[in-house]
């Protein structure tokens, strides 16, 4: 079973492993099931607009569901998590069902990602925020069914303390006593998706939860690396389960880009999410054959191997290239994009003079910065490139070009993408031919999406309907990253072969 809040990632996970298009009208999903809607079946297209916090209470008199008390085996349950709890818990045949994998005799494993603005270092970081609430939900879910291992994924803003009256806190110390409570070793880890093959520096907090019982099975079956990445663990559980209230100082999280923690990884089950260490895929491996303009490449071997990799009979096979439509970016727009080209190649520092002066806050730059800018040309106002001669024929066409824009930059063609973002404008393309921002298949190959994976609804948002729609850019930015996602699969199937 799968669970999903919104009905816009929920439609592009219905075309892709169902083979359901919600969009063909009249249409009705077999595999998919709203717990709580304001709308009927039949008002399907209603409700892949619904906003998702309009979702009516269960015990409401008016609310829509498509469930009443059936298998649940193999469907997408559109919902929030604190109504599915509610349903489990008054369902407890569905919660049955669920426990024993549907007649295969355990669970193995749930995953989530329980939104994280609340953890993010770019949010309000209050601890009584609604948001910091579904990590817990997750946890009571965990515990009404009881898989064997459950896997927690969060942004790594979780890891920084944040002081509310004059206390710190650390929120992902306080998860993982949720966990323990309900019978669960919590093994912490820092993970970089870059270090799993995917083209991207994207770090991501990861708390793999061992129910006891299993983690007692394995003991004997772990080598001295895994004795270590557990020893906090089991320690801080133990404390717990004892009624105490342990702190960051029992409990240790184990860092990738640490030397000493990444030979654990390597050496342990962990091995799959450190693929690549060293030899890192670069942008241009991952998009270099969707430009545009000029000669068009062969796709890389990272492109191949992935789609190789991530091969899986539920994925529906198609064969036509999808969600790479060009953006139309104006003239004014394409010209600083060009700047911005140049800027990635010149380096931050320097670039950080001319930065200065896009947003007013300086009128000139060294003679340094101009002898590295010169070097390049640049898109004018006619379509044409020139370069320029002077350092004053620069700087007046940097004043004819302001922005307070200080998130826009060009990808860097020879490193790793910086973490995929949900707006589609904080990156440009790299390439000389290609002024624009990248399309919502270029940003899935970032993340290591195959190409056969086709993102439904909506492309983008904007205004108030940012605040609850989740249009394909924002699927893309927000998702795990498959071959991440599998690397940790990976991870725990290799404890599961033990048992």
């Amino acid at each position: 079973m799968a669970n999903e809040l919104s009905p816009m990632p929920a439609q592009t996970f219905a075309y892709n492993f169902f083979n359901e298009d919600l969009e063909i009208n009249g249409f009705e999903p077999e595999r998919i099931k709203w717990l709580s809607s304001q709308h009927s079946i039949e008002n399907l297209r209603l409700r892949l607009r619904e906003d998702p916090r309009t979702y009516p209470e269960l015990n409401d008199d008016n609310h829509q569901t498509d469930i009443v008390d059936e298998d649940l085996d193999g469907k997408l349950v559109v919902a929030n998590i604190i109504h599915l709890n509610q349903f489990l818990a008054s369902n407890p045949n569905i919660t049955e069902q669920l426990s024993n994998a549907y007649g295969h005799g355990t669970l193995d494993f749930v995953s989530g990602g329980p939104p994280c603005q609340s953890f993010s270092m770019a949010g309000l970081r209050n601890r009584d925020c609604d948001k910091n609430s579904l990590p817990w939900e997750f946890a009571q879910f965990v515990n009404q069914v009881q898989p064997r291992f459950a896997i927690l994924e969060n942004v790594t803003g979780i890891l920084r303390a944040f002081e509310q009256d004059g206390e710190r806190y650390h929120a992902w110390v306080e998860v993982s006593k949720a966990f323990s409570e309900i019978g669960y070793v919590p093994l912490c880890l820092h993970v970089n998706a870059r270090f799993a093959g995917v083209p991207q520096n994207r770090p991501r907090f990861i708390m793999l939860g061992v129910r006891h019982d299993i983690y007692e099975e394995l003991i004997p079956t772990f080598n001295n690396p895994e004795v270590q990445l557990f020893a906090s663990s089991i320690a801080f559980y133990n404390s717990v389960q004892n009624g105490n209230n342990p702190g960051i100082e029992l409990l240790q999280y184990h860092d990738v880009v640490n030397e000493n923690d990444l030979e654990l990884f390597t050496n342990s089950f962990l091995a799959p999410v450190v693929t690549a260490p060293i030899e890192q895929v670069t942008v241009a491996e991952a998009i270099d054959d969707l430009r545009f303009n000029g000669e068009q490449a062969e796709p890389s071997e990272h492109i191949v191997s992935t789609a190789n990799s991530l091969a899986h009979g539920n994925l529906v096979e198609r064969h036509v290239l999808t969600n790479h439509e060009e953006r139309a970016n104006g003239d004014l727009v394409q010209r600083r994009f060009r700047l911005y080209q140049i800027m990635q190649q010149v380096g931050n520092g320097l670039a950080k003079e001319v930065r200065s002066v896009l947003k007013g806050s300086a009128e000139t730059i060294s003679d340094e910065a101009w002898t590295a800018f010169g070097e390049h040309d640049y898109l004018i106002e006619n379509g044409n490139y020139i370069q320029f001669n002077t350092k004053n024929e620069f700087l007046d066409f940097l004043l004819r070009h302001p922005t307070k824009k200080q998130t826009q930059k060009a990808l860097d063609p020879v490193s790793p993408a910086p973490a995929a973002l949900s707006i589609p404008d904080d990156a440009c393309h790299y390439h000389h031919d290609e002024l624009r921002t990248l399309t919502v298949r270029e940003m899935a190959r970032i993340q290591s999406f195959p190409d056969n994976f086709v993102f439904r609804s909506k492309v983008t948002t904007g205004g108030q309907q940012r605040k609850f729609e989740v249009p394909q850019y924002t699927q893309v930015g927000n998702a795990v990253p498959p071959l991440l996602g599998r690397a940790l699969g990976l991870s725990i199937q290799n404890l599961l072969n033990r048992l």
